[in-house]
């Protein structure tokens, strides 16, 4: 044993003698000498496996030559003598040591301003060798911290990745090992952490965030606003593991923090953002970790929260549905720093970046989560933002605030919101978006409960129905939310809706006027068939033979004031065509309104609105004005009242569209067959309307008679038959050739409506004349024109054969179709024949 102990004791001058040859070639010029040398040291030192008390006295002979080796011009000297190193500071049991000399030299290579190191994958050795120092040395290092903050400081923001990502773990393990010194210079590093914690490789920024947790943890805490704007923008990461280090480093912050109290307002927002991560393990890690914060805060405030305890921890009723309620001491949190965020909630929430409005607007939603009833307080500033948000373009960003909304209606009383929401949708605050209030309105409808909602129901249908609100603009966007909020309380508060029923119905009927997208309509529809349903009544008919008189009471107290631009005549369009045979039950309630906004001194395009609904309800009076049975009694005064001071004539383009928007109406009253008994007081306006400068004017006139004569034709007195059949001749020239086609049609019906009463050779000069002109005609150039006539001409020539014959003879030669001629007296002698066989047995008799 003693002979081994004096070898042992020798050992180490053993080695160092063995070693004196190599170690005077490290001075040699020859580099390939060095670079052998150096590695016949690592052999005969680190690699042959020497006891580690006799590489503690060798390490500390070798130390001064190769650290001076560190700055040897052949890199490959370089490397060999930092392995070297790397290897005694591993293998020795005393490491701290070397620090004296070890510190400086690496301080002096890797700290200053340029560092020496040219190699990255030396420079990367070193820090390597420099976190083993840390790792092994610990406390030793805390004379030092100067020279570690120097290098670290540099090599934070070294070139090369590997070198960052190293540097940083280096400052974890110091920051930890020194604590008691560290927060002295801890400042020092914010900066070069900050430029390197936006590194295009995803590792750097891991570790970058890693080392900004440390330095932050055990620094003096003053830097910590300097660095929350770049672990917010981290948060928008594309790379997950990035954003969960930020959950680790913030919520570390929040449970260890020595100032973390003060900082609470700032810490809550990073961690509670990535609770909405769309990675699950991040979520479920960040959850946890809040929870964490939670019940630690808990118990450190113990003595404050006995008081809330009992209540607190009782889950309020209609909380939402599969969510599960924060813990107490979390929901306290941000309760106490609620005050502080709302502020930056409103800013960020419009900030010009998408991903930054998204974050936040998802961030709005946690928090008033755990805020429940205490956002009471905060209410108007969260619906200033709330409106702004839903302004949005982004979808998201829309929908998130209209879940944190109805998070709103879930936990705020009533009362207090519609206070403030109803004066709101009364007045936008904004003209360019004014469906922001009613947007968020019906989001906080959907939110508040049944029993809580019933109370206020008149309050909030009375606002929607007023016409600053239902009335006042016409965007799509704004008539959806309108719809919206009716749907929303349609669906919270169901059958309760009936004492509401009218005023909703108004707001639909409203929506569907004002509507120009049949998409917008068709919802409007789906309303009015739920209105039916929460009621329980069986069809649409039936909602409104419920509210007709009201409806039309309410249409008739603004009627005079109606113009162009009013939405009142397309309301009683809408009501008047949706409501099918039940308007019929309500004739003579509705007349007077028709009457009222169809007088010629109100405004034309108002009227001609108007006469186009009631064509279509004359139309198919039958199912609608007439169902039943009641409209005869009106029609007369309809006529009287409206239709013929419509049809006077007047000067101007408006004055002509008024004319044949009331001829429309008048056909369409004929076509039901009403009014043949007035055919005398008809015949002068229609007369006028045949001279009309407006084709579609001359039509329906023609169109008129035709229907006249068709009905009454055969009950006429030929008086009355012999005024009208020289206006439609005028017609037969006319420089339309609808006009002229119609007009023919006309003469055709003119023509059949003969009888016996009619005497053929006591009215001979009027039937010439019809003849003359209709032969006349025959000889148009079209040869279409030319059949038709032809065709009239033949169903004419039993009235009386010979004076048509006479007539037909006298042109022949004239025309240039004589072959039309000769069909038609081919057509006559028959009739000719017929007509003296007739008279023959007249005479016999």
């Amino acid at each position: 044993m003693a002979a081994m102990a004096t070898i042992n004791e020798h050992a180490p001058s053993e080695v160092l003698k063995g070693l004196a040859r190599h170690l005077n070639s490290l001075n040699e010029d020859n580099k390939s000498t060095r670079k052998r040398a150096l590695e016949s040291i690592k052999k005969e030192t680190v690699d042959k496996g020497l006891s580690s008390d006799v590489l503690q006295e060798v390490f500390a002979a070798l130390l001064k030559p190769l650290l001076r080796c560190l700055s040897d011009p052949m890199e490959r000297c370089r490397e060999t003598a930092i392995e070297t190193l790397t290897e005694f500071i591993k293998c020795v049991p005393k490491p701290e040591e070397s620090l004296p000399y070890l510190m400086p030299c690496l301080a002096q290579r890797f700290g200053e301003k340029d560092i020496l190191e040219p190699a990255e994958e030396l420079r990367l050795s070193a820090i390597e060798m420099l976190s083993l120092t840390v790792t092994v040395c610990g406390k030793h290092l805390a004379p030092y911290l100067t020279e570690m903050i120097n290098i670290l400081q540099r090599t934070i923001v070294d070139p090369f990745a590997d070198v960052k990502r190293e540097s940083c773990r280096c400052t974890v393990n110091f920051a930890q090992c020194v604590p008691e010194l560290f927060h002295l210079q801890a400042e020092s590093l914010v900066k070069p952490l900050m430029l390197t914690i936006a590194h295009q490789h995803s590792r750097v920024r891991v570790s970058a965030i890693e080392a900004t947790g440390a330095v932050i943890q055990h620094g003096s805490g003053k830097n910590v606003d300097d660095v929350l704007s770049h672990l917010a923008q981290r948060l928008f990461d594309d790379s997950p593991q990035v954003r969960k280090a930020v959950a680790a480093v913030v919520g570390g912050w929040l449970l260890h923090l020595r100032d973390r109290y003060s900082y609470f307002h700032k810490l809550i927002p990073l961690l509670l953002s990535t609770i909405n991560d769309e990675i699950p393990e991040i979520r479920l890690f960040a959850t946890d970790l809040w929870r964490d914060v939670g019940l630690q805060w808990e118990k450190e405030n113990e003595d404050d929260l006995k008081d809330k305890m009992d209540f607190l921890l009782l889950t309020p009723p209609h909380y939402p549905a599969g969510v599960v309620r924060p813990g107490l001491g979390c929901r306290e949190l941000v309760v106490r720093n609620l005050g502080k965020l709302v502020p930056a909630i409103a800013h960020d929430i419009t900030d010009w970046l998408m991903a930054t409005r998204i974050k936040t607007s998802q961030l709005l939603c946690v928090l008033l989560l755990h805020a429940e009833d205490h956002s009471t307080q905060h209410l108007q500033p969260l619906l200033a933002t709330l409106y702004r948000a839903c302004a949005n373009s982004e979808k998201e960003v829309v929908s998130n605030c209209l879940a944190a909304a109805k998070l709103l209606g879930t936990f705020v009383p009533p009362p207090v919101f519609l206070k403030l929401q109803l004066e709101d949708v009364t007045a936008p605050y904004s003209s360019s978006h004014p469906w922001a209030p009613l947007m968020v309105l019906a989001a906080v409808l959907s939110g508040c409960s049944k029993p809580l909602l019933r109370p206020h129901l008149q309050q909030i249908a009375d606002t929607l129905c007023q016409p600053e609100v239902c009335q006042e603009y016409q965007q799509v966007m704004y008539l959806e939310q309108l719809l919206a909020c009716v749907d929303a309380l349609q669906h919270q508060c169901e059958s309760d809706c009936g004492s509401v029923s009218l005023q909703l119905l108004q707001v639909v009927v409203t929506v569907q006027s004002l509507s120009t997208e049949p998409q917008l309509s068709q919802k409007a529809v789906e309303s009015t068939q739920l209105l039916c349903k929460v009621q329980g009544l069986d069809s649409v008919m039936s909602l409104y033979r419920q509210h007709m008189g009201s409806l039309l009471d309410w249409l008739s107290a603004s009627v005079n004031c109606w113009t162009s631009y009013s939405p009142q005549s397309l309301q009683l369009q809408v009501i008047v065509m949706q409501s099918g045979a039940v308007i019929g039950e309500f004739v003579s309630q509705l007349m007077p309104l028709l009457y009222s906004c169809l007088q010629p001194n109100r405004d034309v395009e108002m009227r001609m609105r108007t006469f186009t609904t009631l064509a279509k309800l004359l139309m198919d009076a039958n199912n609608t004005l007439d169902s039943q049975g009641h409209f005869q009694d009106e029609s007369e005064k309809l006529v009287c009242d409206i239709l013929l001071p419509n049809l006077v004539w007047h000067a101007g383009r408006t004055a002509r569209a008024s004319r044949l928007a009331a001829l429309s109406c008048l056909l369409a009253l004929l076509h039901g067959g009403a009014m043949m008994n007035m055919e005398e007081k008809l015949r002068p306006p229609l007369f006028s309307a045949l001279e009309d400068d407006s084709q579609m004017s001359r039509v329906m006139a023609c169109r008129s008679f035709s229907t006249i004569l068709r009905c009454i034709g055969s009950n006429l007195q030929p008086e009355t038959l012999n005024k009208i059949y020289p206006e439609l001749l005028k017609r037969l020239d006319d420089s339309s050739e609808e006009v002229r086609a119609v007009a023919l049609q006309t003469l055709d019906l003119w023509m059949s409506s003969l009888t016996k009463d009619y005497n053929p050779e006591l009215f001979a000069p009027h039937l010439q004349l019809i003849f003359q002109q209709l032969l006349l005609n025959l000889d148009d150039p079209d040869c279409s024109v030319q059949e038709n006539v032809l065709e009239v001409l033949k169903r004419s020539c039993s009235i009386h054969p010979a004076l048509l014959q006479r007539e037909v003879e006298s042109v022949r030669d004239k025309h240039r179709s004589p072959a039309y001629c000769e069909q038609l007296l081919q057509h006559i002698l028959p009739c000719m024949a017929a007509q003296s066989h007739w008279c023959v047995n007249e005479w016999m008799s």
